[in-house]
């Protein structure tokens, strides 16, 4: 099934269908006893199954699944196919990542008739790239998308919280990776994460908005939304955070929000970056972890005059930079050694680097934060790289360097 007949499908079908569409084709074309997509929730902690043709019985005791140690894990986590073939006439079961610039949207499941060849094999993990297109395309139509990655209910504040994160928690260029994961707190805590890629530029913001629940998110939505609208209309940095700043103080009433602004050149890999009241970021290179100490400034909102210095940070390739919320650090935190941790995931895609992070926080405070914890991990590859492969995630413009699947688990 090619891109073009996939979405060919897709487009034929109501928007809340166009998966089912693509898994019925497919089952005929294959001769499939059930093809069906999972997608991955908010927290890349389980898979709900959408999109079924056919039925199979798996063995699973509910619509949504835990990933933890599933073999579904293993496909998110390495973006390797999972083929399982038996003897005696048992149907051959396929799993394969769904994934698109390392965002891990699911997987495509399919159970055939007998061992897939490699040319079924290039057919399905064409069309398993296919579906990631089709739901980045259909997301935006209809609220299904949205039910399969809420692993619960969300309060007015979290569903506030969710709506100011980019559409892909991930994305892969030749240049970087980048993924960031929240976990909100009981009582909202105002937390979000940004992102854009440019023509020449990257940008990264981590905030963290005073207060807690349907206030905080709020706050949050007017220091988000100050922030895209000064870089949508052209603001250097320095710019940004004037105007961010201008617009909690006019609006935020005695509130303030924390933050921290970065910008790569993907040119010649020169960084800015500005500090705003905010806990430093941790830096990985060589496998040794150290705390970035750039000057800090007063946070977004402060009444009283200040300036935003534009810094420099020191970014090589192969560092990894980690930009964190200060619940990352607070309460039962201390009884967690992060730098200890981001050296042990190191050989992780940002995308499952940052899970882990947020997933060890919530471990040792019992599940119960107190305050959001929140994650940014971006992995540098340098400006020596202008093109990568999107089915193995190498870098094409220098063959002599070491390619990504070297570096970290790769991703569509």
């Amino acid at each position: 099934m090619t891109l073009a007949e996939a979405l060919a499908a897709a487009e034929t079908a109501a928007p809340v269908e166009s998966l089912d569409v693509v898994a019925h084709t497919l089952k005929e074309r294959l001769g499939a006893a059930s093809v069906s997509f999972l997608i991955t929730d908010f927290t890349g902690s389980s898979v709900v199954r959408l999109g079924v043709a056919g039925s199979v019985e798996t063995g699973e005791p509910a619509r949504r699944i835990r990933l933890r140690g599933s073999l579904y894990d293993d496909v998110i986590r390495t973006q390797r196919p999972y083929v399982e073939a038996k003897a005696g006439g048992a149907l051959a079961r396929v799993v394969a990542p769904v994934t698109n610039r390392g965002d891990a949207i699911g997987l495509l499941e399919l159970f055939l008739p007998s061992a897939p060849d490699a040319e079924v094999m290039r057919e399905i993990g064409e069309t398993a790239h296919a579906l990631a297109y089709i739901v980045i395309a259909n997301r935006s139509y209809t609220d299904v998308y949205q039910w399969g990655r809420r692993t619960t209910p969300l309060s007015l504040a979290a569903e506030i919280q969710h709506r100011l994160l980019p559409a892909s928690l991930a994305c892969e260029a030749a240049q970087f990776a980048v993924a960031g994961a929240l976990e909100p707190a009981d009582h909202v805590g105002g937390d979000t994460f940004d992102y854009v890629v440019d023509r020449d530029t990257m940008q990264l913001s981590v905030t963290d908005a005073m207060g807690h629940d349907v206030g905080a998110a709020l706050l949050a939505t007017l220091l988000v939304g100050a922030l895209r609208r000064a870089r949508r209309a052209g603001a250097d940095l320095a710019e940004q955070a004037c105007q961010a700043d201008q617009a909690v103080r006019e609006h935020g009433g005695q509130s303030y929000v924390t933050g921290q602004l970065l910008r790569i050149s993907l040119v010649d890999g020169k960084s800015e970056f500005i500090n705003a009241g905010h806990p430093w970021p941790l830096r990985m290179r060589d496998g040794q972890v150290q705390e970035i100490t750039p000057e800090v400034d007063m946070p977004f909102g402060f009444q009283v005059p200040h300036a935003y210095r534009v810094q420099s940070l020191d970014l090589r390739p192969g560092d990894r930079l980690v930009m964190l919320t200060d619940g990352m650090l607070e309460r039962n935190a201390d009884s967690l050694d992060l730098s200890d941790l981001i050296v042990r995931t190191r050989a992780l895609h940002p995308r499952e680097a940052a899970h882990t992070l947020i997933a060890a926080i919530v471990d040792v405070n019992d599940g119960h934060l107190h305050d959001d914890a929140t994650v940014m991990c971006l992995d540098w590859h340098g400006t020596g790289h202008s093109r990568r492969d999107a089915d193995t995630g190498a870098d094409l413009a220098d063959a002599s360097a070491p390619s990504r699947t070297e570096r970290s688990t790769p991703g569509r």
